[in-house]
């Protein structure tokens, strides 16, 4: 669930009103004014089924210690470099095999301006994840229980602005995945390529049409000739700021999806979003995507079909206590390949926070996360439940 606050938080962000500024993203309040921030942080934390297995769940509380490291500066009026590194380390008592799990992740960035209407920004993520936060539904039984993982992705965007009001904006990602675990490696391992070019215009200074087209590119390690797919998007949408507190966001559109060893098909895609700050600190954001994902089950199933509802809500109680609340929920179809049927699943997470600041240096924080699948395969239903406490302090 603290991958689902991540991604939450990333789409209120993005259905912000839009404006023509420097690529530079915010800088939080503690990295302001410093190249180096350190931040230490600790907790304790019950999880309810580590594994994340259907059946026979294994508990135990889980220790943490999280040390990062973020380095931010200016090279030129320009130009923003940006890195960091965060490890993290579990300790869990109750787990069968080894107890102590060391994670970490890379990040780098650069960003830069070349005239107020053409901006470059490269950034790069690498993760060893050894205790993941989202599960992998049906793959954890009694021989497989190390859903670890390497992850890297590159992400490019270059924004070149034709005039005032109109521009375009080319995107691309590419992604690794590869697992630890042999059985899950000779699945799971692949690469996905994402590219897109965006035409952009401001009707008004408070709303922007967008017309988009995308194109997909999945492909697996092992049996390609059955588990590859390959999909075009073409999109419309629009980014309206209805005034300073309210903004809106939509995107509507086709995907056409060729999978190899699959049926291919034409089917279609939405993003749409709402933000709506009402007080200072305080804001509710909700929205809707549909969209076709792959799946931990890729033997059986060539992908699956999302509807995904999202509420997300942050309310500051006072000067220095803040709540938030998560939900999200997920009814999905599982697509089977040739021989296998469709089957339904449905796909509930809730996060809750309360989070106390006494200043700008430390915070501390009460955390409960909660995991339900429901699904026509017994072997992907997961209930989990965590719960903690933890504290930061800035360097």
């Amino acid at each position: 669930m603290r991958v689902l606050c991540i991604i939450i938080s990333l789409v209120c962000l993005m259905i912000v009103p839009v404006r023509l500024v420097a690529v530079y993203a915010p800088i939080p309040e503690q990295e302001q004014g410093k190249i180096l921030t350190v931040y230490l942080a600790t907790g304790v934390y019950h999880d309810s089924n580590i594994f994340g297995g259907s059946v026979n769940e294994v508990s135990s509380f889980v220790y943490e210690l999280n040390p990062s490291l973020v380095f931010n500066a200016s090279v030129d009026a320009k130009t923003l470099v940006a890195a960091s590194y965060r490890l993290s380390l579990d300790y869990m008592p109750d787990r069968p095999g080894k107890k102590e799990l060391d994670s970490h992740e890379f990040t780098a960035r650069i960003a830069h301006t070349f005239t107020p209407l053409m901006s470059l920004d490269l950034s790069d993520t690498y993760q060893v994840s050894k205790n993941p936060e989202s599960l992998l539904p049906g793959v954890a039984t009694v021989v497989n229980t190390d859903q670890s993982y390497r992850r890297n992705q590159f992400d490019a965007r270059y924004v070149a602005g034709l005039t005032k009001r109109t521009g375009l904006v080319f995107k691309g990602r590419a992604t690794r995945y590869d697992y630890t675990n042999a059985i899950l490696g000779l699945s799971l391992d692949h690469n996905e390529y994402l590219f897109g070019l965006a035409a952009e215009h401001a009707v008004l200074p408070d709303l922007k049409t967008v017309l988009e087209y995308r194109h997909l590119m999945i492909n697996y390690d092992t049996a390609g000739d059955v588990k590859d797919k390959h999909s075009d998007f073409l999109l419309i949408g629009a980014d309206h700021a209805v005034n300073e507190r309210l903004g809106l966001t939509g995107r509507l559109g086709a995907e056409r999806r060729s999978r190899a060893g699959g049926a291919n098909a034409t089917l279609p895609y939405a993003e749409l979003g709402f933000k709506l700050d009402y007080a200072k600190g305080s804001y509710v954001a909700f929205g809707y995507s549909y969209s076709v994902e792959e799946t931990s089950n890729i033997e059986l199933y060539s992908d699956m079909s999302v509807n995904r509802y999202f509420v997300n809500v942050q309310q500051v109680v006072l000067s220095q206590l803040t709540a938030t609340g998560s939900v999200t929920w997920e009814p999905s179809q599982l697509n089977g390949r040739a021989g296998e049927r469709d089957l339904n699943e449905t796909n509930t997470q809730v996060g809750l926070a309360l989070i106390y600041r006494p200043g700008n240096v430390w915070s501390v924080s009460a955390v409960f996360d909660y995991d339900h699948i429901t699904s026509d395969d017994g072997a992907r239903k997961l209930k989990r439940a965590r719960s903690g406490l933890s504290a930061k302090y800035v360097f």
